[in-house]
């Protein structure tokens, strides 16, 4: 065992000193609990020399670090399975730092070498399957995303059990992405698939029930019949209330979804409630630049936003950014949905060039980030529109909105309302000019 300490306490020196006094107690060999956690740290990060190296940065989010020696690992090598096994860390690596088309070419290279040996259904190759189909869902291909997710969950239904809690959470991911493209009956058709496994396979009060009650709340809140979303929000929130201590993330992800619904109501105070405790434990359970914080002062941002209180809006979509440019790389596509966000604001305020401004900043973001067909990329150009008609330039209004709706088109499935929102845009600006 190398030199742990246990903090004892922690003293400040005197009120005028920003330096702090530290009690440690040196640890035994014997300690139990250092004991469980090392035993578990192994168990999580395992592997040999360099290799376990890479995996526990990539467990810690040293996405640079794990580059740099994933990358001089792969040039010591000729091993076609060391090959196959570094593309595939490499993959996660881009994953992490929100590179999603490198992360998908990554895991490629690495599936092609693997199938050199193995037939396309074989066990082994189902976490490869089901992390393209990751990276291609971020990316927005959605069905791309479904072809991976479908070939995982084809292998995992001949290697596993009905009931085996792996094949659930494949459900989950398809079910995630037929939400993300608006296909709701087949997204609540998997989910529901996820959550028999889970309802037989885990205890009442397991945390993966509650997340599986809350991806069914999130559908039909998508759908619009908010009092479902609601039963199954509460339903979630109500297992991870027992099963959770009082400031766990997971606590604070129920409220913020509850808040939604509210949101999504019009009851705004009652949103503002919910969104703020879940705030509250964000703040005392994560690091003050922790992207979650981000993604909270950006739901509070929102609800005052719809309130019409710009400044408010304002105020909250700026803390966002400010934590998301400080924790994210530059061309993250969480930053670019800041940058919208504060745009949309100045655009309800007619402020069309600082609307512009932000609009600008989001869509350089997503022209790199993001392939040409993504639903955001579309939104993005969306944003462009709605600002220039704001302006009275009506033929800068109808290219862009032409051009969104040319996107979500290709994207979503035909009934999806957003083609419907740019069609009637399109008409009315026709009109116009």
């Amino acid at each position: 065992m190398h030199t742990v300490f246990r903090i004892d306490e922690v003293r400040k020196l005197d009120n005028k000193s920003p330096l702090y006094e530290v009690d440690l107690k040196l640890t035994s060999d014997d300690d139990q609990q250092l004991r469980q956690l090392t035993d578990r740290i192994r168990e999580e990060v395992d592997g040999t020399g360099w290799y376990r190296l890479g995996k526990l940065l990539l467990k810690i989010s040293q996405f640079d670090k794990a580059e740099e020696l994933y990358t001089a690992l792969l040039e010591q090598t000729s091993n076609d399975s060391d090959k196959a096994y570094i593309y595939h860390q490499l993959g996660m690596m881009k994953n992490g730092k929100g590179q999603y088309t490198e992360a998908a070419s990554f895991y490629e290279m690495s599936l092609e070498i693997y199938r050199r040996t193995l037939p396309e259904d074989h066990p082994s190759l189902a976490n490869t399957y089901n992390n393209i189909g990751l990276a291609y869902k971020y990316m927005g291909d959605y069905s791309k995303a479904v072809e991976f997710y479908k070939k995982t969950i084809k292998i995992k239904e001949k290697a596993l059990s009905p009931d085996d809690p792996d094949l659930a959470l494949s459900y989950g991911n398809i079910g995630q992405v037929y939400n993300n493209m608006g296909d709701y009956s087949k997204a609540l058709e998997f989910y529901e698939k996820e959550h028999k496994i889970y309802e037989k396979a885990l205890p009442s009060n397991h945390p993966s029930l509650a997340t599986s009650y809350n991806d069914i709340g999130l559908v039909y809140n998508n759908m619009g019949d908010y009092s479902k979303a609601l039963e199954f929000y509460e339903k979630a929130h109500q297992i991870r209330e027992k099963a959770l201590p009082p400031n766990h993330p997971d606590l604070a992800t129920s409220y913020a979804c509850i808040g939604l619904v509210y949101r999504n109501m019009g009851d705004y105070s009652k949103a503002l409630e919910f969104y703020g405790k879940s705030h509250k434990i964000l703040e005392k359970a994560l690091p003050s630049n922790h992207p979650s914080l981000a993604t909270s002062y950006n739901n509070i941002g929102a609800v005052y936003d719809n309130m019409g209180d710009h400044s408010k809006a304002l105020e909250f979509y700026e803390k966002s950014r400010k934590i998301k440019e400080k924790a994210l790389p530059s061309n993250h596509p969480d930053l670019a949905t800041s940058y919208n966000n504060i745009g949309g604001v100045y655009n309800d305020m007619g402020d069309y060039s600082k609307a512009l401004e932000f609009y600008e900043k989001a869509h350089q973001i997503f022209e790199k980030a993001l392939p040409p067909n993504h639903p955001d990329l579309a939104a993005s150009y969306n944003n462009f529109g709605t600002t220039y008609f704001g302006k009275g330039d009506y033929s800068k209004a109808l290219s862009f909105l032409e051009k969104a709706l040319s996107i979500w088109q290709k994207s979503l499935p035909s009934n999806h309302p957003n083609i419907k929102t740019v069609t009637n845009s399109i008409d009315y600006v026709k009109k116009k000019m």
